[in-house]
């Protein structure tokens, strides 16, 4: 995990495995660049769209992806589109699957902070349940796979429910304005573009092959 502080109060969370996956795949796109220069030429560079994608995908999918908590709201930096969710709006944190913030109107889920797999609960342990936020616990103080402070959703969860309780207790945040507040959803669309012409080129190269 990697969480620091940004522009003052605002913490970012990113997945610390989603960086070696950003690298993994630039040092693929970059190998097999050089490896095409090497063995056929640079005129053979013009083919090399497809490892561009990759590198592309590296960034848009591993190293781009965020969750930004901010004195505003939470704002979820997915792939294909920005999700800016104001503390008025937020109604409930949830992590079964990957970390969600469920608003009045809609559920928005976080592509930087998924939930872990069978085997995230099984190796909790007890520190993991303790010191979180109050609103994590269930019955019981049940705590959810998700929640727990060694996964991804959990520690982004964790810092979203901190600064929204210290909102909540401090009076700073009023209650019932949920249903009039909405989330602000903006489309990637110059990332989507050079997706689409990254798979045009990708297309067109290795079928001329």
């Amino acid at each position: 995990m990697s969480s620091a502080p940004h522009a003052g109060t605002d913490e970012i969370f990113k997945a610390r495995t989603n960086k070696w996956f950003a690298w993994l795949s630039w040092a693929v796109a970059a190998f097999g660049i050089v490896v095409t220069a090497v063995s056929a030429g640079p005129g053979a560079l013009t083919g090399v769209a497809p490892l561009v994608l990759v590198a592309f995908l590296g960034w848009q999918l591993f190293w781009m992806p965020a969750v930004v908590v901010h004195d505003g709201g939470v704002s979820l930096e997915n792939p294909f589109r920005s999700v800016a969710v104001p503390w008025a709006a937020l109604v409930h944190v949830d992590t079964r699957f990957a970390l969600t913030l469920v608003t009045a109107k809609k559920s928005y889920t976080s592509w930087a902070a998924p939930a872990p797999g069978i085997w995230g609960g099984r190796n909790a342990r007890p520190e993991d349940l303790q010191g979180l936020p109050a609103t994590t616990y269930g019955p019981g103080r049940s705590v959810r796979p998700g929640d727990l402070k060694s996964t991804d959703s959990g520690q982004a969860a964790r810092l979203v429910r901190e600064r929204w309780d210290e909102l909540v207790e401090s009076g700073r945040l009023s209650a019932g304005d949920a249903a009039s507040t909405r989330a602000t959803v903006t489309y990637r669309w110059t990332a989507i573009i050079v997706d689409i012409l990254l798979l045009a080129a990708s297309y067109w190269a290795v079928a001329v092959q």
